[in-house]
């Protein structure tokens, strides 16, 4: 006789995710406080996508859009693309969970690059699949890895490309050879979220065009400057797109994101001011910690990545920056213990880190 619970018990894993932690935007030993954890644009939204957003505040009462057509046909405008395929959700964090959703379940594994986003194997455990992290080459996805790590019960691999945490970057040749060298019946998701911050850079959509198992997902946190509104986006093969429409609330999009973002994404001379001075503050950045002895990978992203010592230096100077009034991301969760993720910040900001954290250094030698 089958026993009955006394309480409400949640699907079979559910509780052994650790939960996602986000940068701390607050800290102690200052009244001023910068916060550079949560890859955030120092320069926020363009005016024009202010605008429209207090517009919007006047339909607060009316639902908004359930197919979102005027996002979708902006996005697709800007990136020669067709809007038929563009799906939105509450952040690309929502797709990425109804892709897990919709294509993995119980007996499945997800496969995704070792240092990979920490919503993979959230969203992979919480649709009751097994998350499998592939093995880096120098903080930088490896294809071999990953292919190597898929097996017949493998549904899905992840991709960010740049990578979060770690801002390295796979070229296009190698993308397209994790693509072509993975069965048709696994799906692959790559993951754009700091895309805009390469000029150019399509996202690899030319790659979802070419392939009926690649999907493109994007966001208008980043660059655009909208985290505040949970907008997103991606690019999918006809067939997916079907998927993703019948499994997302009707109403995931708020009215005011909707219209945000549509002023946002056609704003494209706010974007390339936003990443002309991301790039600037971000090259000189790497050169002043280089400069302080710091091990510093190449960043295609809006942050940086210095590797100190060891987890206890890393620890020192995050506490040392944390009383000065400058919150940065310690990412031993994504086991870089010996790192600080550090967002690009105006410069300002950028001055200030490295003032401190010679300072730091300085009396550490």
């Amino acid at each position: 006789m089958t026993e009955v619970p006394t309480r409400p018990v949640p699907q079979p894993g559910l509780l052994g995710i650790a939960p996602y932690t986000a940068g701390k935007g607050s800290g102690g030993g200052a009244n001023i406080v910068t916060k550079l954890s949560a890859n955030e644009n120092p320069l926020g939204p363009s005016p024009a996508t202010i605008d429209a957003v207090k517009t919007a505040a006047d339909t607060l009462a009316l639902y908004p859009d359930q197919h979102h057509g005027g996002l979708r046909e902006a996005i697709a405008e800007v990136h020669g693309l067709e809007a038929d395929r563009i799906v939105c959700g509450a952040g690309s964090d929502e797709l990425i969970a109804l892709l897990c959703q919709a294509y993995c379940g119980p007996g499945m594994q997800v496969v995704h690059n070792e240092h990979g986003f920490a919503m993979y194997p959230i969203s992979a455990r919480a649709a009751g699949a097994e998350p499998v992290a592939a093995p880096e080459q120098d903080r930088t996805a490896d294809v071999d890895a990953m292919l190597g790590s898929v097996e017949e019960t493998t549904a899905m691999v992840f991709l960010a490309n740049p990578n979060n945490p770690t801002g390295t970057m796979l070229p296009e040749v190698d993308v397209l050879r994790l693509a072509q060298g993975l069965p048709e019946h696994v799906l692959l998701v790559l993951d754009g979220a700091y895309a805009e911050y390469i000029e150019g850079f399509d996202g690899h959509a030319r790659l979802v065009d070419r392939f009926a198992n690649v999907v493109m997902t994007r966001t208008f946190s980043k660059i655009y400057g909208l985290g505040g509104l949970r907008v997103g986006w991606c690019y999918a093969p006809p067939e997916i797109v079907n998927v993703l429409q019948r499994v997302r609330g009707p109403f995931n999009v708020s009215a005011a994101g909707l219209a945000g973002a549509e002023a946002a994404v056609r704003d494209q001379e706010w974007v390339a001011r936003c990443r002309a001075e991301n790039t600037f503050w971000r090259a000189w950045m790497t050169t002043e910690l280089r400069a302080l002895g710091l091990k510093v990978d190449q960043s295609q992203a809006n942050f940086i990545l210095p590797r100190f010592g060891d987890a206890f230096q890393a620890a020192a100077a995050e506490q040392r920056l944390s009383n000065q009034g400058i919150i940065v991301r310690p990412v031993g969760s994504y086991g870089l213990s010996e790192c600080l993720r550090i967002s690009i910040g105006d410069e300002v900001a950028c001055r200030r880190v490295i003032a401190v954290l010679q300072a730091f250094l300085e009396e550490a030698a």
